[in-house]
């Protein structure tokens, strides 16, 4: 309540987040282990003096990184936006930073009203592997790559499809995905992937990446990664790249006056129109 007596309006609260998910065992909550769920919402907790609940645009991983993540939760208390960002980061330990606190909406919403999410993953091709300051965040792979072939089957996967072979799977969820970008470039011995998606599925881009990276070896063709579309459970033939190499780059959201128009459409169960399939007819 407020000095007067009356209770204070509930405020949505934004927030940008940075960690090295070396030390978490993922985003998500779970007792008994450390997970950025858990850290964040401990601190934020003592510092409002009250509990905070945390919903987030990807629940990424054990090991995976995130250099733009995005969550929100709900608050009574008042606060000073760049305070509060200055004050977490004496509450926080050193592998976690929130890097933005901003007021939203209402009609925010982490997850629901995300249009895109962006993931790089990080490969190294010199001989030696991965430079040690480097050697958490990009992962040592064989010299020699076919970065043509690569390229090549990473644009047969863009597009709304059924992302099944790609995915583990989960009781009542959809597979459904529009693949927005899945290019890689190269500096020096580091080649990245970037991979854009109004969705993803769980381990689908380490899955994604996986299946790429052995056409890049010779040991698959672009035609085989292409003909993964068209399985409905996943595959047990897509090996999955190794998790600290991936990291949540950015999420972009709508406007706040289409926050509640998306976060509608997001809810919707979507299937892949058979105009639209991977092979047609």
């Amino acid at each position: 309540m407020d000095e007067t007596g009356s209770e204070r309006e509930s405020i949505r609260v934004r927030l940008g987040i940075s960690y090295d998910g070396t030390d978490f065992t993922g985003w998500a909550r779970q007792p008994g282990l450390r997970t950025v769920q858990g850290v964040l919402e401990e601190s934020l907790s003592k510092v409002f003096r009250a509990p905070i609940v945390l919903t987030v645009a990807g629940r990424t991983d054990a090991g995976v990184h995130a250099e733009g993540q995005v969550a929100h939760f709900d608050t009574t208390a008042e606060f000073d936006p760049a305070k509060l960002t200055h004050r977490m980061a004496r509450f926080l330990p050193k592998d976690v930073r929130i890097t933005d606190v901003r007021p939203v909406p209402a009609d925010f919403d982490a997850r629901f009203s995300a249009m895109r999410r962006h993931y790089a993953y990080r490969l190294t091709t010199a001989a030696y592997g991965a430079e040690p300051l480097r050697a958490r965040s990009v992962v040592a792979c064989k010299p020699g790559l076919d970065l043509d072939a690569m390229r090549a089957a990473s644009r047969d996967l863009l597009g709304l499809h059924d992302f099944a072979a790609f995915c583990r799977r989960r009781e009542g969820a959809t597979t459904v995905r529009e693949l927005q970008r899945f290019d890689w470039e190269r500096e020096g011995d580091l080649l990245t992937a970037y991979v854009s998606a109004d969705a993803f599925c769980w381990s689908m881009v380490r899955s994604l990446v996986g299946a790429v990276l052995a056409v890049g070896e010779g040991r698959r063709t672009p035609e085989w990664v292409a003909s993964l579309l068209t399985e409905t459970q996943r595959s047990s033939s897509v090996t999955v790249a190794p998790a600290h190499g991936l990291s949540l780059i950015a999420v972009d959201y709508p406007a706040d006056a289409d926050l509640s128009a998306r976060n509608a459409q997001t809810r919707e169960i979507r299937t892949v129109p058979a105009s639209e399939g991977c092979c047609g007819d």
